[in-house]
């Protein structure tokens, strides 16, 4: 990866599968790049930190303490600690995950 990138050229989609990419991995936060086949999903999960999550391309649901929002490429969403929260794709789409570990 170049200095210069286009986050969502960074990772592929493949079929009936997510695929992740990492970009920064620091003992004080991640960022990584995902990339979901249509109809997959990641199921209800929390973390001990807050993240940022950017959506690249096409549609996902992000349900954030059982509320679901429609995301489109532009639209970001904040994942608070310790609340529980998971990701659908309601079209093949990609996303980009900032963890903030401080």
């Amino acid at each position: 990866m170049e200095d210069v990138f286009v986050a969502g050229d960074e990772v592929a989609y493949a079929k009936g599968a997510i695929v992740s990419k990492t970009v920064i991995k620091k003992t004080t936060g991640t960022i990584t790049l995902f990339a979901f086949d249509k109809g997959e999903e990641l199921s209800e999960h929390s973390a001990p930190y807050e993240a940022l999550v950017q959506v690249l391309d096409g549609k996902g649901q992000i349900t954030v303490g059982g509320k679901p929002h429609l995301l489109e490429p532009g639209n970001c969403i904040l994942l608070p600690a310790n609340v529980p929260h998971a990701v659908k794709a309601v079209e093949s789409f990609k996303m980009m995950l900032t963890m903030i570990k401080g």
